[in-house]
């Protein structure tokens, strides 16, 4: 899983980031073609002192214009994303750092 932000940062960079008070969070968006609707989502490292909020906010407009066109899952999925996103996003942070710290442990 590839976490934007976190792209050149070594696990000790990354521990000492969350450490400080960083996250990770997931970003949900959606975007429909006629009867197809695709439900996506993004990963995102939020530095301590960063709004999770700001970002959501652009993943919630994608979603709003170019989610709702699909039937019928292009509304539910849109809705949902939004709603998602406007709270700032999916704290998936110890779900995340669980599965590095597995597969550090496995190594």
């Amino acid at each position: 899983m590839a976490i934007r932000g976190a792209e050149n940062m070594s696990s000790d960079q990354l521990n000492f980031e969350l450490q400080r008070g960083g996250r990770i969070v997931r970003y949900l968006y959606c975007i429909s073609i006629v009867i197809m609707t695709f439900k996506r989502s993004e990963v995102y490292l939020i530095k301590a002192g960063e709004s999770s909020k700001s970002k959501g906010f652009l993943f919630a407009l994608l979603s709003f214009v170019a989610g709702w066109w699909g039937i019928p899952w292009g509304p539910i999925y849109t809705i949902q994303s939004i709603i998602c996103d406007l709270k700032g996003g999916e704290d998936v942070t110890s779900q995340v750092w669980h599965v590095a710290k597995a597969a550090k442990a496995g190594a």
